[in-house]
């Protein structure tokens, strides 16, 4: 190799490093912008305009319509009995998930010989398709007297048929699935907890529950945080197991924001006013997120 040739690389390396200093940090990020913004923003963007047209989902045929959609939305007293049945769920799994998730956390985080298997057959059902755990829960909920849960209890209840357990039957198969996920988020929190705090509160006499009350509640409150946004935000948006299950039945008893804003897309072909759905659910789970920061973000500081 001639010294020519080594004096030309040792050049290019050197431009190569001064580029690499100067350079803006975006620079590196601009392949991923690019790609995020074409299958992210774009289609988002384009949602937002069809809102506010009357767009069949077929063809370039439409026309805007400004707030008609809006306003149609607010007269539909099916889409407005959603609301109320996503709220409900959503509390319902927001508190149930979160408090069994953490009574297994702390539950395996015992010193239990059999911890490692304990968590890995919790967490399993989050692993699972969300529309296989809805036709397993299906055959779980059987009506028949003698068959799944109604025989293990000996009950005759018809669970997704009954308008008024069929909503309640959901959010008992979404807290059986995601109950492992926030164990994990809480596990992790127990583990950041020094173990010197409890000692120093046993020395001082302080029982069990107190121990949990004023040592160990007020250092979870970073995953606390965590949970509440992953809960609220999967349960507001709640799509896969509600259609397979019962597709919004018995009547409407379990028709949710999304199913409403999916049959009125692909089934009544209403893309323009399904997009508006889209668009106030993108809207309202936004705003619940940033109260529940604020909130949160407070109560971590606090504590």
């Amino acid at each position: 190799m001639t010294s020519l040739t080594v004096q030309r690389r040792s050049a290019g390396s050197r431009r190569r490093r001064r580029f690499s200093a100067n350079s803006p940090s975006w620079l590196f990020a601009a392949p991923a912008l690019v790609v995020y913004a074409l299958v992210v923003l774009y289609p988002a963007a384009a949602g937002v305009v069809y809102a506010f047209t009357d767009w069949s989902g077929i063809g370039q045929d439409m026309s805007f319509v400004g707030l008609a959609n809006f306003g149609t939305l607010l007269g539909d007293e099916q889409a407005m009995g959603s609301i109320g049945n996503t709220l409900l769920l959503t509390v319902a799994i927001v508190a149930v998930q979160n408090g069994v998730g953490l009574l297994l956390a702390l539950g395996v985080n015992a010193k239990l010989k059999s911890r490692a298997l304990l968590r890995v057959i919790f967490f399993a059902p989050v692993v699972v398709s969300p529309v296989m755990v809805a036709f397993l829960w299906k055959y779980v909920y059987n009506p028949d007297p003698s068959a799944g849960l109604n025989g293990l209890l000996g009950l005759s209840v018809d669970w997704l048929g009954d308008p008024s357990v069929a909503l309640w039957s959901i959010a008992g198969m979404v807290v059986w699935q995601y109950a492992g996920y926030s164990m994990v988020i809480f596990l992790a929190g127990l583990e950041g907890v020094p173990k010197e705090l409890h000692e120093a509160a046993m020395i001082d006499g302080a029982g069990t529950f107190q121990r949990f009350r004023y040592v160990t509640w007020p250092l979870l409150a970073p995953a606390v945080t965590i949970n509440l946004m992953l809960s609220t935000i999967g349960g507001l948006k709640l799509f896969d197991q509600i259609f397979a299950a019962t597709n919004g039945g018995p009547g409407y008893a379990t028709e949710t924001l999304s199913t409403v804003l999916y049959k009125q897309a692909f089934v009544f072909g209403k893309f323009g006013y399904s997009t508006a759905i889209a668009l106030v659910l993108a809207l309202f789970v936004a705003a619940v997120s940033l109260v529940q920061v604020y909130y949160l973000r407070n109560r971590e500081v606090s504590a």
